[in-house]
């Protein structure tokens, strides 16, 4: 990858929510991007959108738990459009459920998806990132990876595990010298359409615990951690509280959300007969990144603009205090 010439791109859940922003930021780049998803509809959108800003976009229909078409997916985007640059684990499978109420093989479909999806395409990328000595992966997890919350048990021990997982190869590719750079974006909710299609065993539809974020912000981070190389991205300050706040007090977030974490993760709208779920097989048409939040949505954080501008302010608050000391001696 050069300054003339685009980068080639891998995103996995291209066709709707988080990926489909992320698509939406590439595309500006006029990237050559490898579209992974399991909905036609919405990835036929999806790359007309690409095309339409300037891009190249390959369609790549599949299920991101089948290693083998994920490992043929690398295959076709590099036959089409040569060395992958970045490769984007987004795709991602949810239930909201009681752990004792739900049904151990949607449990496993969950892992599958949400953990064994980014491993299956961490590990399409390095086998050919490695011996070129170039590219990032970035592997987008969540506040969740850090303190588990009620009613999504699988969901959270997935993100888990991709934070133990991310430290695991991170340590190899350090010690082979490698200039490959994996780093992981801990999002927090995001305003997708997940919360009318997520399968669930509550009579109420989900809905985000807090004011989420617009799916723009979490494409930013995204594409700025696969410019940078940072271990970690953290985006918004309830993801920051989460973290922090288990660190400090995890016991005390347990009981904080036994009380507040099963209502507050429910509307008030009941989950009707005509209810459809996307764990097994995508819900039909193009939904698009946004979900039915846009009157709460966040749409900036100023702690992800913090975050990418560390240096800078670091700088200037050292400069801030010599300048302060200074004047102080000179007023002796």
């Amino acid at each position: 990858m050069t300054a003339k010439t685009p980068p080639t791109v891998v995103i996995t859940g291209a066709s709707a929510g988080v990926g489909r922003a992320v698509v939406r930021r590439f595309a500006r780049d006029k990237a050559r991007i490898a579209l992974i998803a399991r909905g036609v509809d919405g990835l036929n959108a999806t790359a007309r959108e690409v095309e339409a800003a300037g891009g190249e976009a390959l369609i790549l229909p599949l299920d991101v738990s089948d290693a083998a078409a994920v490992e043929q997916a690398a295959q076709a985007t590099e036959d089409r459009f040569g060395p992958i640059d970045i490769w984007i684990n987004i795709a991602f499978a949810g239930v909201m459920s009681r752990f004792l109420d739900m049904d151990l093989n949607d449990y496993r479909r969950v892992t599958d998806v949400t953990y064994h999806g980014q491993v299956y395409g961490t590990m399409a990328a390095l086998r050919r990132m490695v011996p070129r000595d170039h590219g990032s992966i970035v592997l987008v997890g969540s506040a969740l990876a850090y303190r588990g919350i009620p009613l999504q048990s699988a969901y959270c021990g997935a993100k888990h595990a991709i934070q133990g997982f991310q430290d695991s190869v991170r340590s190899e590719l350090i010690h082979a010298r490698s200039k490959v750079h994996v780093s992981m974006v801990q999002l927090p909710g995001v305003n997708t359409p997940q919360f009318d299609w997520i399968r669930t065993t509550l009579p109420r539809k989900a809905r985000p615990a807090s004011p989420p974020y617009q799916p723009e912000v979490a494409a930013d981070a995204i594409h700025y951690a696969a410019h940078h190389r940072r271990k970690q991205i953290i985006v918004g300050f309830p993801s920051v509280e989460a973290i922090w706040g288990d660190r400090v007090a995890s016991s005390a977030l347990d009981h904080y959300l036994a009380a507040t974490g099963v209502d507050g993760q429910q509307a008030q709208e009941a989950v009707g007969p005509d209810y459809k779920d996307n764990l097994y097989a995508p819900v039909p048409g193009d939904h698009g990144a946004h979900g039915r939040f846009d009157a709460i949505a966040r749409r900036r954080s100023p702690q992800l603009w913090m975050t990418k501008h560390r240096l800078a302010l670091g700088a200037g608050a050292l400069l801030a205090a010599a300048s302060a000391w200074l004047v102080g001696r000179k007023a002796r």
